[in-house]
């Protein structure tokens, strides 16, 4: 519960700190962007003042200052629009044109839109304003591709948050996967000793006491902690699945269920009459099931209950439903229950469903989910598996 929760808060640090850069970024790019627009116009002022003198100019004009002005505006696109809307000069422009006529009807499309758009500054040449020209300007390259930058850099700060979030997760996970299987096989060899000694001894009980009707079940509880120690040492290994009677599997699990729950509880299953084979680590896939029932048995604590296990056939998948009527999960927790070391009970690790995930899905190509769950009403899990 502490690491979803960890990891959560993780994911927000991440987020807010990603809407940060990229606020802080847009505002800073927008201040800039609007000096820059600003002093373009500024120059575009200077400039028009320059076509203006040109216009006006006699002979005792200085054209030296006024041609340098001119001439020094190599990147803001401009275009000289006469009274009549006819096109007198032009620069800065990118035209797709083989004559010069076609790029003065080109540029005039330009200038129209452009004054449409009020990007222009307008040159009166006399003292009633019937003659004048239009200086019609755009913004420059650098001040466009400025105004996309910080929608590229937004882009790039999303995609560095969700490669942080991916590289946390998977890293943790690969760590976690290495305790699990390290705990899992040290856990299957420290238990193997025990075992072969209560084998041993039960062994000589059987000859010593044959009459003994007690002596059969302790044989059989020895050989059942041989079977989870053999589960234990085959996770982190790749096991080989081999076809197994999937009905006759279940019963198996019913049967030990059944001897080991309170009488309360009713085991309930719902399976096609026909035999389903399906290619199963047997040992590996009966635990799944079995935890999946004893979930569902606190679920209920202690009272009064059903768990059904239904299993449905089609052509290609075996689908296998363990439902209880128990306390149910709570919507905000059905994306987690499958994480390590989430839980809601008081004493446990959160492993169970986890190892559950990983035996159906890595081991099985199969797939495990919550199908169904209300408050107080019960929960249903799903198992997909390929026929």
């Amino acid at each position: 519960m502490q690491w979803t929760d960890r990891i959560r808060q993780v994911k927000i640090f991440l987020v807010v700190a990603a809407i940060l850069i990229a606020v802080g970024s847009l505002l800073v790019s927008h201040l800039l962007t609007q000096d820059l627009k600003a002093q373009e116009h500024r120059k575009m002022e200077v400039w028009a003042e320059a076509m203006r003198t040109l216009n006006q100019a006699d002979e005792n004009t200085d054209l030296n200052l006024v041609l340098k002005v001119l001439n020094d505006n190599n990147y803001i696109p401009v275009i000289v629009m006469d009274t009549n809307g006819n096109v007198t000069d032009f620069r800065n422009l990118s035209l797709e044109a083989k004559t010069y006529e076609d790029s003065l009807r080109q540029a005039a499309v330009i200038g129209r839109k452009w004054l449409g758009e009020h990007q222009n500054i307008r040159i009166n040449l006399d003292a009633k304003g019937k003659e004048y020209i239009d200086v019609c300007y755009d913004e420059s390259l650098m001040l466009q591709r400025l105004s996309v930058y910080p929608f590229v850099q937004l882009g790039i700060v999303l995609i560095f948050v969700v490669v942080a979030i991916f590289a946390l997760l998977t890293s943790k996970r690969a760590e976690q996967n290495k305790v699990w299987v390290g705990l899992s096989k040290e856990t299957a060899h420290q238990l193997g000793t025990p075992i072969s000694s209560l084998m041993a001894w039960v062994e000589i009980l059987k000859e010593n006491y044959p009459d003994d009707d007690l002596i059969p079940e302790m044989d059989k509880d020895v050989k059942r902690l041989q079977l989870i120690a053999d589960r234990f040492s085959k996770v982190g290994s790749v096991p080989e699945p081999v076809p197994t009677h999937l009905n006759e599997l279940l019963d198996h699990v019913i049967d030990y269920m059944d001897r080991r729950t309170s009488k309360k509880v009713k085991m309930v299953k719902e399976m096609p009459d026909h035999d389903i084979v399906v290619n199963l680590n047997a040992s590996l896939f009966e635990w799944v099931i079995e935890n999946l029932s004893k979930n569902a048995v606190d679920a209920m604590g202690g009272e009064a209950g059903t768990i059904t296990l239904r299993v449905v056939d089609t052509p290609t998948k075996a689908y296998v439903y363990v439902s209880d009527t128990g306390k149910g999960i709570r919507k905000k927790d059905v994306g987690n229950v499958f994480r390590p070391g989430f839980t809601t009970k008081k004493r446990g690790w959160g492993l169970g469903l986890s190892l559950a995930r990983r035996i159906v899905e890595e081991y099985h190509k199969g797939k495990i989910y919550v199908k169904s769950s209300e408050m107080g009403k019960g929960t249903t899990f799903g198992i997909e598996l390929p026929k």
